[in-house]
């Protein structure tokens, strides 16, 4: 069933109950997107839900608190920009529980690729649907032009539009997306601004990310978006627009959000139960949901002798973490030029990927600008080099100075810096050994944005839909009927093609 929502890939069940037997319990260990989608399924659902964060605050990586400024004023702050986009579904289902009208969410407007080497590109505006969305771009883009297009290896270019997993993983997951990239013969400038900006926004160098994964992204973000690839972004805080509502939605529907609740070890227990340890208070449950990071995943699991030997064990040990991120809130004493995009992306920078004029997006951010005559700056590095945080932000300071000259005489008045290694690596040759939601141990559901899916997702949608299709396993077993779950199309419009023979 298609719709202006989506296709329907999973179904709603009228022949089956929708809520659980009562005494149905179960505990949730993560509290970012993917927890917290269990959760709210699950409890919705009439789920005795217990949801253990070890943070001080719900989110993960899109989590949000407050810093104080040296002024004595409090802002709030988060992991760093993120883009919601309108083909996400699940996600977006989710957020209508805090928001029904998602009234928080507002279009983001013209998102550039700037760059020191060549003029800036904007890839808002297109066409919603293919192949009118290519066709404007190569009208419109002055990296991909038909010169560029005609010195292309165009067989192996049609594979950006033959999407379909199992042909697209068994030909290309060997292959890492810069090699890819490079085979494609097109022009420097066409790599630089479109296609490997575009692979760093997951969190990887191309030289360390599956070619599959890049075309699979690719035809999920562009060719089969239905909504172009514009995207909204929220008007207020992390904190107000989600995760506060949202706790009290789950608290509402009877379960109990524990936040500072780190949970050392996962052992079995009598019953096919499960023992999840955590300070000051052993909990007991028969359905567990384990939507942690995969550095955080791997931990526990290695820390829970009662997991070894599974397949949970097992995959859980050969996991791999991207690179470090660094994402540095800058505010200055002045503003930067009116015809900076609220957002840019950004080409050929050794450490910035990306800059946000937060001051021109979020409320409280546009407030303090509008009391102190400054802006509020975000600089991002999705895959950095640097070896600490105030490195990697005196680099992205430099590097946006030769980019926007104006904020090289901008005075910092309150800096906030964090580095971390949180995020998924998805290198060549892995696609077959990834984790799924079920599988890995009796009793045990896997959910987050390193969990694979049966149908295709990515980045925040892929976290919001492991944590139903976790929250679905739990209702199947006890008799319940299934969230629903939309997506989009599965395959590319040339997917028919003969497969492309990679040759090394």
């Amino acid at each position: 069933m298609r719709s202006a929502a989506g296709t329907v890939l999973v179904a709603a069940d009228p022949r089956v109950s929708r809520q659980a037997p009562q005494g149905t319990e179960a505990v949730v260990v993560g509290g970012g997107i993917a927890g917290v989608s269990a959760a709210v399924v699950l409890a919705e659902r009439g789920v005795a839900v217990t949801l253990l964060e070890a943070a001080p605050t719900l989110g993960g990586r899109l989590g949000a608190w407050p810093h104080r400024l040296p002024d004595g004023s409090t802002q709030v702050v988060e992991h760093g920009f993120h883009a919601f986009f309108r083909h996400y579904h699940v996600w977006r289902a989710i957020l209508r529980r805090a928001d029904p009208e998602l009234g928080f969410l507002a279009p983001a407007g013209s998102y550039p690729v700037i760059s020191r080497q060549w003029p800036a590109e904007d890839l808002d505006g297109l066409p919603a649907r293919a192949p009118w969305n290519l066709l404007a771009l190569f009208a419109r883009s002055p990296s991909l032009g038909l010169r560029d297009l005609l010195g292309s290896r165009q067989r192996l270019a049609t594979e950006l539009l033959a999407y379909e997993r199992e042909r697209t993983t068994a030909t290309f997951d060997h292959v890492t997306a810069a090699e890819f990239l490079a085979a494609l013969r097109l022009s420097d400038r066409a790599v630089g601004m479109l296609f490997e900006a575009f692979a760093r926004s997951f969190f990887a160098d191309p030289a360390t990310l599956s070619a599959a994964e890049l075309i699979a992204m690719f035809h999920y973000y562009f060719v089969a978006n239905p909504h172009g690839i514009g995207f909204d972004v929220p008007v207020t805080d992390h904190a107000t627009a989600i995760w506060t509502p949202l706790a009290a939605h789950l608290e509402q529907h009877g379960a109990r959000v524990m936040t500072g609740a780190p949970v050392t070890e996962v052992s079995p227990a009598d019953g096919h139960r499960w023992n999840v340890h955590v300070a000051g208070e052993p909990l007991r449950t028969r359905h567990l949901v384990l939507a942690l990071d995969p550095g955080a995943l791997r931990a526990l699991v290695a820390a829970s002798p009662g997991l070894a030997g599974s397949v949970l064990a097992r995959r859980a040990a050969a996991l791999q973490v991207a690179a470090p991120f660094a994402v540095s809130r800058l505010w200055l004493d002045r503003d930067v030029a009116p015809d900076r995009a609220a957002f840019s992306a950004v080409s050929r920078e050794a450490t910035l990927d990306s800059v946000a004029v937060y001051s021109r997006l979020e409320r409280p951010s546009v407030e303090w600008a509008a009391r102190t005559g400054g802006c509020v700056l975000e600089l991002h590095s999705y895959a950095t080099s640097a070896p600490d945080a105030s490195t990697a932000t005196a680099r992205m300071r430099a590097e946006l100075a030769a980019l926007w000259p104006e904020t090289a005489a901008g005075r910092v008045l309150a800096v906030h810096e964090q580095f971390g290694a949180t995020a998924p690596a998805f290198p060549p040759g892995t696609a077959g050994a990834r984790l799924q939601v079920t599988g890995g141990a009796r009793g045990v559901r896997l959910a987050g944005d390193h969990v694979a899916t049966p149908f295709l997702t990515g980045l925040m949608e892929r976290a919001a839909a492991t944590g139903v299709l976790a929250a679905n396993d739990v209702l199947a077993e006890v008799g319940a009927g299934p969230e629903e779950l939309r997506g989009g199309p599965q395959r590319g419009l040339l997917w028919r093609l003969p497969p492309y023979r990679w040759r090394s």
